[in-house]
């Protein structure tokens, strides 16, 4: 028997607030990351880190915010809290890991094309972990031209806002990326969604986990208050706001395919080297004109 499924069940509601929790995860997690890519090296990693758990919370909240949303009518739904745990946390890792590539290696072609691999895979991953604690009589299946299709979609989004937060700067290009990021994970947790039936196996009662609004509402909070305290950190740090402008000069650029950031440092010490000489000529010529005392030699004529 197949189960009449309904991913809308609270209307527009679920959908509007899911799509705000994953841009506001971007934004977050986007401009740590741009902010590490141009200051210094001891606060690298910790932005990294910092901007992967916001991008992970806000796409897993998205995810669960959405699922309050989904029912089959004909049976309840419950969930596993472990494996819905468990999402989060792979999901955050492996963000985590596509960002640290993009972070460390630059912003060449290949290091961008694996970041963005890896966290396209990420949200993938969260997303079908998610669905697999899932409890209720009967399986969820899914189709899998769809399944690809979401998987593509993540990962090309990934690695287009990666590009978008590393190749520009300024509120514009974090705003445009946070989009991206936040259309294209709600696209996809919806596009993935479109993919899934429920055959049922004639059971009615209760399933097993904790009932969807039960369980999922309080772990709502925690990812909630995490973003709101990683945007108010955003907020009382102008410079991470502004896109970094104390980047560590002396550690050199990060040239690769989307242009430089900085000055190359072969290119600074010959500016620098040019200044001196010029200014070693011109003190010259002034020592030349100014007039002389005292008695003259032959070499003076």
């Amino acid at each position: 028997m197949q189960g009449t499924v309904e991913g809308f069940s609270y209307g527009l509601v679920t959908p509007v607030a899911a799509f705000l929790m994953a841009c506001l995860g971007a934004a977050l997690g986007l401009r740590c990351t741009a902010r590490s890519l141009r200051t210094r090296r001891p606060w690298k990693s910790g932005g990294l880190a910092l901007g992967a758990a916001s991008i992970g919370s806000g796409i897993w909240t998205m995810h669960f915010i959405s699922m309050l949303g989904f029912a089959v009518t004909e049976v309840p739904i419950g969930y596993d809290r472990l494996t819905t745990f468990a999402s989060l946390a792979v999901g955050i890792v492996m963000v985590g890991t596509g960002i640290f590539i993009v972070g460390y290696r630059g912003s060449t072609r290949m290091a961008l094309v694996t970041g963005g691999t890896v966290t396209g895979l990420g949200i993938a991953t969260m997303h079908y972990l998610g669905m697999d604690g899932i409890r209720l009589h009967g399986r969820v299946a899914y189709d899998t031209g769809t399944v690809a299709l979401s998987v593509l979609i993540a990962v090309a989004a990934s690695t287009a806002g990666l590009w978008v937060i590393v190749a520009h700067r300024g509120f514009p290009a974090s705003l445009a990326a946070s989009l991206v990021m936040g259309v294209a994970s709600t696209g996809m947790h919806y596009t993935a969604m479109a993919g899934v039936e429920v055959h049922l196996d004639g059971v009615t009662s209760a399933p097993g986990g904790a009932p969807a609004v039960e369980l999922l509402v309080p772990m709502l909070i925690g990812p909630a208050v995490f973003l709101l305290l990683a945007g108010v950190a955003l907020l009382f740090d102008p410079l991470m706001v502004a896109g970094g402008r104390d980047r560590d000069r002396s550690a050199g650029p990060a040239a690769g395919l989307c242009g430089r950031i900085g000055v190359p440092a072969q290119r600074s010490r010959a500016r620098a080297a040019r200044r001196e000489e010029d200014s070693r000529e011109t003190a010259g010529r002034t020592a030349a004109r100014a007039p002389r005392s005292g008695p003259h030699d032959l070499h003076d004529w």
